[in-house]
């Protein structure tokens, strides 16, 4: 009967640290690497402001293969402009399965007045 149960446990901790191992590590953004979005003239002069959630699907070598709005910050010049400034940065690339892969990321990025 022992041996039954330390099989079974034996199993059942295999099957869990095999999920562990199998875990996506989304990509991160490098601030560093890119200018901050210019604030559009018009979205500046009308006082817009809101935060938009963009997606950016990063290949493994860091670099942005594709980008899009998730959520808008209600304005679309502000949403373009981040859009626009963000997929130039670098990324340090995701991981599946413990090996650099193509993720996607997000971003939020929050237009104020200051």
């Amino acid at each position: 009967m022992n041996v039954k149960l330390s099989a079974i446990t034996s199993c059942l901790l295999l099957a869990v640290s095999s999920l562990s191992f199998a875990a996506d590590v989304a990509p991160v953004m490098d601030a560093k690497s890119c200018d901050q979005p210019k604030y559009p003239k018009a979205a500046l002069m009308n006082e817009e402001t809101g935060t938009v959630t963009m997606g950016f699907l990063v290949a493994a070598d860091g670099k942005v293969v594709e980008s899009k709005v998730e959520k808008s910050s209600g304005s679309k010049s502000l949403d373009k402009a981040a859009l626009s400034a963000l997929s130039l940065c670098k990324f340090k690339p995701g991981t599946k399965d413990g090996k650099a892969d193509q993720l996607w990321a997000r971003v939020d990025f929050v237009w104020k007045l200051e």
